[in-house]
Parts: structure tokens; sequence; C-alpha cells
């Protein structure tokens, strides 16, 4: 049977007031399940990224119930919700956000060393995270220094520090050509199907169907059936 380890209840996100209010999401209700990629899709402003973050504790919802492998999370501190971030999540972000000053290598040793991995294998972890996604031969390499893809699968070994049981990517192929996006959307699928892992896709790419178990589409900040 499929285990949910990530639901949100009727979840709701406002910003603004008055004049300026904006419902970015509007009682959205879902479960995602371990071993399995859920594609969210919808126009741009939909409430995509929205959700996507309020599932990963980034943002509060302003009502509902986010759900943490079987933790309520939705009233917990500010100073507890980045624990649980460093605890269950890996997030992949359309513009990357790679330290430019410092190597992919670096770049993963900075969330292992946060995600309290041990001094003496730290070294040995980023290169091995590097290889899952076919970057050994990058590790010393800047951002600067790198293509698009390689970006990407860089900050997809990050995600990966500590072995989240929960990956988040948000438009993960965006700025990445056709063939490269392939690859990154492989490694999403073989994440789920071969480590277990549940992996939520936020995307416009269609080809990103072919990878998804299930495919939910949001518009207007609701998810549609």
């Amino acid at each position: 049977m499929p285990s949910a380890i990530l639901q949100t209840l009727g979840i709701s996100k406002i910003f603004g007031e008055g004049r300026n209010r904006v419902v970015a999401l509007d009682g959205a209700t879902l479960a995602l399940d371990q071993g399995q990629v859920l594609l969210i899709m919808g126009p741009s402003g939909s409430g995509k990224t929205t959700l996507l973050s309020v599932m990963g504790c980034i943002l509060r919802p302003t009502a509902g119930r986010v759900v943490v492998a079987g933790q309520d999370v939705s009233d917990l501190g500010e100073d507890a919700l980045p624990d649980i971030r460093r605890r269950f999540f890996g997030f992949v972000f359309q513009a990357f956000n790679l330290f430019g000053t410092l190597t992919a290598q670096e770049n993963v040793e900075v969330v292992l060393r946060m995600k309290g991995a041990a001094k003496v294998s730290i070294a040995a972890q980023s290169m091995a995270l590097l290889e899952r996604v076919g970057l050994p031969h990058r590790a010393h390499a800047y951002p600067g220094e790198m293509s698009g893809g390689e970006k990407q699968r860089t900050a997809l070994a990050r995600a990966l520090a500590g072995e989240p049981p929960i990956v988040l990517a948000d438009e993960p192929t965006a700025n990445l050509d056709s063939r490269t996006g392939l690859q990154v959307l492989t490694l999403l699928h073989e994440l789920a199907e071969g480590a277990g892992k549940a992996v939520a896709i936020v995307s416009h790419d269609p080809k990103a169907e072919d990878f998804a178990h299930r495919v939910i589409l949001m518009e207007d900040g609701r998810l549609q059936s």
C-alpha cells in the first residue's frame, strides 16, 4: 500500500489585504506518497510555486494543515521549522541557487554540514552524491564554469544531501535544453522508483508528464480533478 509521507489538508494562502488581497491557494488538499513522482502543472500565477513552498514548510498556510511524516507541522514555531526542513526535505530550484564562490563539491558540502554530517565523511559523501548525478568530474568546477545542466545536477546532488525522504523541485527543467531536461527528469524519476523518495515537481514542461506517476492541475489557486 502507498504510504503518504506528506499531506496538505484544505490549505489556503492569502497575501495582502483589502484591494491588494490575493488568494494564492484556495483549499488545496493532496497527498504525496513515498516512491511517487507527483507533477503539479498549471498556468503562471495559478499557485503552483506557493503550494510547493507550503508543502516544504517554507511558507505557512493562512488556513489548513500540513502533515509531514505523520506530524502536523502547521502550528510549530518558527524556530522548529528549519529542523523539519533539514530532516525531511531536499529542494531543487529553477534558478539553481548555487553559491558562485564555491565549487560543485563545496556547494554540496555546505548542506551536508547544515544537516549534521560527520566532518570526517563530508568529502566522501559529497563526491558520492556528485557521482550519483553523473558529475564527479566537475567536482572542482565553479558555477560560472558549468553548463545549465551541470548546475541543475549539482543542485540535485545538494538536494539529496542527508538523504531526505522528500524532494521538491520547482521548474527543474525551465533553464535547460531539451536533452538535459530529460536527464534531470530521469534522475528525479529514478529517485522515486529506485530510492523510494517522494518527489513533487512543479513544471510547465509537458515532457515531465512521462516521468510522473500522478499529475495534478492547478488553476486560480485550486487543485483540479
